[in-house]
Order: C-alpha cells, then sequence, then structure tokens
C-alpha cells in the first residue's frame, strides 16, 4: 500500500541510474511505494541517462556516484539545467562535491525507507517551488532562489542584472551579489519579460535600472555590460515604448 496519497499532482517523474541492478530494483521498489514518485526508467550507465534525459520527461533523478567511464559527478556537470537529483552512493567523500552542485539529498548505502522518503519529499518540495515560479499569472513581486541546502526570497525588481556562468548565473543586486545553480535561461523563463531583457548570451538586465545605452555597452550604475547588435534595436525600442529612458 502506498505511503502518500494526492489525488490532484502529477506525480514525479524518476530515473534511477545505477551500475549494480540490485541497486536499481530497491530504488525503483521504494518509487512504487510513493504516490507522489512515478518511475520513469531505469539505466545502468550515466551515459545511458543522458540520452534519456534528453528524450522524456524526467523530474527527479537517482543518482549513483561511482560508475564505469562517465559517473555521475561528470554527468550531472555536463549537464545544462538538470533535472532535481539526489545521489545514492555507497561513499561519503563525495557529498560536499554532490552539495556544491545543489543536489537535493545525499543518500549512503544501504538506503533505508525512512530516508528514501525523507528525501523524495524534500524533492518534492522543490519540485513545487519551482513550478509555482514558472507561473505566469499574478506573477509576485518575489521568488525563491537556493542558497546550499535552503531558500533565499529576494525581490526581484531588486536586480540589477543576471550573469550567466554555465551551470551557474551571478543576480546582481545595489549592495550584494548572490550565485545560484540555476541557468540564465532557466532565469529568463522565470523572470517577468516586461522587466527583464536578454542583451547578449551571458546576461539578463533589469530594463528600469539601465542609465544608459551607447553603442554597444550598457550602463547600470557603476557597471558596464556589452549588448549584441541585433538585440541593441530590440532594447532601444523595448525602452522607448515604455518610456523608462529618453533618447
Amino acid at each position: 500500500m502506498s505511503v502518500t496519497k494526492h489525488i490532484t499532482e502529477l506525480p514525479l517523474q524518476c530515473l534511477v541510474v545505477d551500475d549494480e541492478p540490485i541497486a536499481r530494483t530497491g530504488i525503483i521498489d521504494f518509487i512504487d511505494q510513493v504516490d507522489f514518485l512515478q518511475l520513469a526508467g531505469s539505466c545502468g550507465t550515466a551515459m545511458e541517462a543522458s540520452d534519456f534525459i534528453h528524450k522524456n520527461q524526467v523530474d527527479l533523478l537517482f543518482l549513483d556516484i561511482n560508475m564505469p567511464y562517465l559517473s555521475g559527478l561528470e554527468l550531472l556537470e555536463s549537464m545544462e539545467n538538470p533535472p532535481l537529483t539526489i545521489f545514492t552512493t555507497a561513499y561519503s567523500e563525495h557529498a560536499l562535491e554532490g552539495y556544491r552542485l545543489q543536489i537535493v539529498d545525499y543518500l549512503l548505502k544501504p538506503i533505508t525507507f525512512q530516508r528514501f522518503h525523507q528525501a523524495a519529499t524534500k524533492a518534492r518540495q522543490m519540485h513545487q517551488f519551482q513550478h509555482q515560479q514558472k507561473q505566469p499569472q499574478a506573477m509576485d513581486p518575489y521568488l525563491f532562489v537556493r542558497q546550499k541546502d535552503s531558500f533565499k526570497k529576494i525581490q526581484w525588481a531588486d536586480i540589477l542584472y543576471v550573469e550567466g556562468m554555465q551551470n551557474y548565473a551571478r543576480l546582481k543586486f545595489k549592495d550584494q551579489e548572490l550565485i545560484i545553480h540555476q541557468t540564465l535561461v532557466s532565469l529568463e523563463e522565470i523572470l517577468p519579460s516586461d522587466h527583464f531583457f536578454r542583451i547578449h548570451k551571458s546576461y539578463l538586465v533589469n530594463i528600469s535600472k539601465i542609465d544608459v545605452v551607447s553603442g554597444g555597452r550598457i550602463f547600470i550604475g557603476d557597471h558596464e555590460l556589452p549588448i549584441s547588435r541585433h538585440r541593441r534595436e530590440d532594447l532601444l525600442k523595448e525602452v522607448v515604448y515604455n518610456k523608462l529612458i529618453s533618447r
């Protein structure tokens, strides 16, 4: 009998990745006992998992670390926008490295159902946060960004600009900056498009914070950012239309 029931909530699509068949079977059995989880598939190597993720919806990844050819850590680092991930491993020495990659949890084998359910519940809560942030209607004036093992509430209107750094993003404020494990593309989807504008492959700016557009540069206070040629014309139209600066 299932442990948790949620009639209207869609279950998280789970992928189990482990080179040991017995370990995979154990995790699959645990998934079957939780109503807010659903098995999407299982793989014996990280390379198989990478291919599966590109072709299928995966909300939650149960990922072993020590696997032949490509480790779980290497797989996670290779993905631009990875699913929520729970490490399942017999070795504890990679724990800090895992949390650097902003994983949900770190389960040491042999895994008890109690710890599994605890980690799965945490993943469900994080998935709900992400889903709420992506809803286009009634945009809240704030959002939550992950900082290590917690969430920090920020006012998106206070963001000066966002700088993309592969799998990370730097949120620049007037008096501080935050580095989060999230891609620039995913943040662009979350932040309101009528307030934030992509000026360059690496920069997303808060239009209301722009002081000067000059040549191929944008100036926000003391910050000077590059703007690509084709995006400059689009930005000027956007800025003039909204009367945020005058020519």
